[in-house]
């Protein structure tokens, strides 16, 4: 029976079985003919919905993650926390949702740092953060959008890199890693505001350039 299902379909459907299969026989075209199969899907048609091999296959499961962290928050049930909780939560979920694939993300973590692939990836975690935020409720449009995203992708970046390496009962480690880095972020902000009250005019630039290199 032919699969009526479009390529987009496709790669939504198989995705998250190509990355369990990954865990043991890396990004390739050995978990993608495994996850057809389980799927029920022709091979020669799997490849088509990932022309561009490991890491179109990788950008599938992360949109597969967004998906079903969007679908789980979408409802509003995060409005009574507050930010550094809301944000807290969704990388919670992000990190549970992986729970038992550290091996696939160990591996996939390695292809997207490859020299080539690196704007790509700058792209899939700036999607991930930009949809964090917005499921966070930031409305954000001047610079602060920018900035927010940017430091919410490096935090879910090298939380992952502990992630993968973390034995700890529960992942304890992990989300104690992830509590500084966010507690990090939010002084950072406060700093920021109270710049920004003191000054007019202030220069983004400037203000991180002393962050890094304080005044002696």
């Amino acid at each position: 029976m032919a699969d009526d299902r479009t390529l987009d379909e496709l790669r939504v459907a198989l995705a998250p079985e190509i990355a369990r299969a990954a865990v043991f026989d890396a990004w390739g075209d050995t978990a993608l003919k495994q996850a057809a199969a389980l799927a029920g899907v022709d091979p020669d048609v799997a490849r088509l919905a990932f022309p561009g091999g490991a890491m179109d296959m990788i950008e599938a499961w992360i949109a597969s993650t967004d998906a079903k962290m969007q679908s789980a928050f979408a409802d509003g049930q995060l409005a009574s926390l507050k930010i550094r909780d809301r944000i807290r939560t969704l990388l919670l979920f992000r990190l549970d949702a992986l729970a038992g694939q550290e091996e696939a993300l160990r591996r996939a973590l390695a292809i997207q740092a490859m020299p080539q692939n690196l704007p790509r990836t700058a792209r899939f975690g700036w999607r991930s953060a930009d949809l964090m935020w917005r499921l966070a409720g930031d409305t954000a449009t001047d610079y602060n959008h920018y900035t927010k995203r940017l430091l919410l992708a490096g935090i879910y970046t090298a939380t992952l890199l502990a992630f993968v390496d973390d034995d700890s009962e529960g992942k304890a480690e992990t989300r104690a890693f992830l509590d500084r880095r966010i507690e990090n972020v939010m002084q950072f902000e406060k700093a920021k505001a109270q710049v920004l009250q003191r000054r007019e005019g202030f220069d983004v630039a400037r203000f991180l350039g002393r962050l890094r290199y304080p005044a002696r």
